[in-house]
């Protein structure tokens, strides 16, 4: 691995390993002399004004001071000239384990359901062992963070009966090594639909019983509902409309509210959502899930493309939050959601990846560049600014998987932050270098903050071995024919 130097202040850093290692709380970190500042915060706020200084001091995991700071003793200092800093980006969708599924051809050029059919099916017969699972995970773990992510929000819904291996703990474990916030969104069904009936026994459904009692194990393990977590779970069955009974799906989210833990899920992702729920329960899937208590704010979607002025209403009413997806959403032609008029109305909107099967380029950087484009392709060019994006995909992200301490650089929230370069070639000559890693698409990343913690900096992720980790997934792609 290339251990990459970031010079502070004239002085060497040391080596990534080790600056990764050091904490806020071990004499804490300031970063100086960053050309702009973005903090995720609304309005005009969200421009930092450079007058009032661009150091950021941050201790025990928090920022406690922006402005015109001095270095004080013991103190660890990142120079960021010329850099811009913005929140960590916050990744409320994605299915790590499909890292491991990019390009394959059958499903290329396939809409959402031959896609399934084709891919995430069939497929999760080579997820039958922890190592697989393992390599995609870091694989999509690593390429998030060298965009700038910091939180992550995994569906995992690859569980079976009697799988061999603890699939939770492989996701939680990986965020660990890496450092980053992990939300792990507890996936299943209880429902062979159509396609799954010949499908691998990897793809078989839980009861109703073990899903749940699945999902409270892991709660009992694993999360946490600080508001800086780390950690945390939520209920996800894939898709309620399709993966679960409806006479089942009072009892999950009632267990789920019990448990103190979020529900998610995919919804309205295609046309054929909406033609299934009129023709199957004459109504939309947005009324059809409030019918079974799966709205409000402690409840977000992936997708919902597909939804009618009234639900758009509806979803602002109830505080429902979206995972917006636009580049999955080009790749299997399933349409644009209504991201500027849920944001009108005041409604929950953050930004995620999907899964790398149906976006081979699933980092943060590329989605919000999409993000930044679709709508105003769509509605004009004043539908979707960048800085609307910045803040959908940091303090929107941080609202609707209920992370209170993160999603904006502020004094007092956690220490999430991003510092990039735009020195690429696509950055320069740029005008106002404060947008650019979003108009740009392309920032190279100097340093990723997590809690305090550089995780991240020159294109190196502390402990992983770039060469070792292409090997791995060239030797497991080989083995998929």
């Amino acid at each position: 691995m290339r251990t990459a130097m970031l010079q502070d202040d004239g002085e060497a850093a040391g080596s990534a390993t080790q600056a990764a290692g050091r904490s806020a709380g071990q004499g804490g970190l300031l970063i100086r002399h960053a050309r702009a500042i973005m903090t995720g915060l609304p309005g005009r706020a969200m421009r930092h004004d450079p007058a009032l200084g661009t150091d950021v001091r941050i201790r025990d995991g928090v920022i406690v001071g922006i402005g015109h700071l001095a270095p004080m003793p013991g103190e660890e200092s990142l120079d960021a000239r010329g850099c811009v800093v913005y929140p960590g980006w916050i990744n409320t969708h994605h299915h790590l384990f499909q890292s491991l599924l990019k390009g394959i051809p059958a499903g290329i050029d396939a809409p959402l359901m031959a896609w399934l059919a084709a891919v995430p099916v069939p497929y999760r017969r080579y997820f039958n062992r922890e190592e697989p699972l393992r390599i995609a995970a870091r694989i999509g773990l690593v390429e998030l963070m060298l965009s700038g992510c910091s939180t992550v929000a995994d569906h995992a819904y690859a569980y079976y009966p009697s799988m061999p291996y603890d699939a939770s703990e492989v996701i939680f474990d990986e965020a660990r090594r890496l450092g980053v916030r992990m939300v792990l969104c507890r996936g299943g069904q209880t429902v062979a639909r159509g396609y799954e009936t010949n499908g691998p026994p990897e793809a078989a459904p839980e009861t109703l019983d073990a899903y749940l009692a699945a999902v409270e194990r892991d709660v009992r393990r694993f999360h946490d509902p600080s508001p800086r977590a780390m950690r945390r779970v939520a209920c996800a069955p894939t898709t309620p409309t399709w993966s679960v009974e409806p006479g089942e799906m009072k009892a999950i989210v009632r267990a789920a509210r019990a448990m103190g833990i979020r529900l998610h899920s995919h919804l309205s992702e295609t046309a054929d959502y909406v033609s299934y729920c009129r023709e199957v329960h004459a109504c939309t899937p947005l009324a059809f899930v409030e019918r079974h208590e799966w709205v409000g704010p402690d409840v977000w979607y992936a997708h919902l493309v597909h939804l009618s002025a009234a639900e758009i209403e509806r979803l602002a009413e109830t505080g429902t939050g979206m995972a917006h997806c636009p580049q999955s959403n080009c790749r299997l032609g399933s349409g644009i959601a209504p991201v500027p008029q849920l944001l009108r109305q005041g409604g929950a909107v953050s930004l995620a990846v999907d899964g790398a099967a149906s976006n081979e380029a699933a980092d943060m950087l590329s989605e919000a560049h999409a993000c930044w484009h679709v709508h105003r392709a769509a509605q004009g060019a004043g539908a979707m600014t960048a800085e609307d994006v910045i803040r959908i995909g940091s303090a929107g992200g941080a609202k609707v998987l209920g992370l209170d301490g993160v999603g904006t650089l502020a004094p007092g929230m956690a220490a999430d932050l991003a510092v990039y370069a735009p020195d690429v070639p696509r950055d320069l000559g740029h005008h106002d270098p404060a947008i650019a890693p979003v108009t740009g698409g392309r920032a190279r990343l100097r340093a990723l903050v997590v809690d305090g913690r550089i995780v991240a900096r020159d294109g190196d992720v502390p402990g992983i071995d770039l060469q070792q980790l292409a090997a791995d997934a060239q030797r497991l792609v080989a083995a998929m024919p």
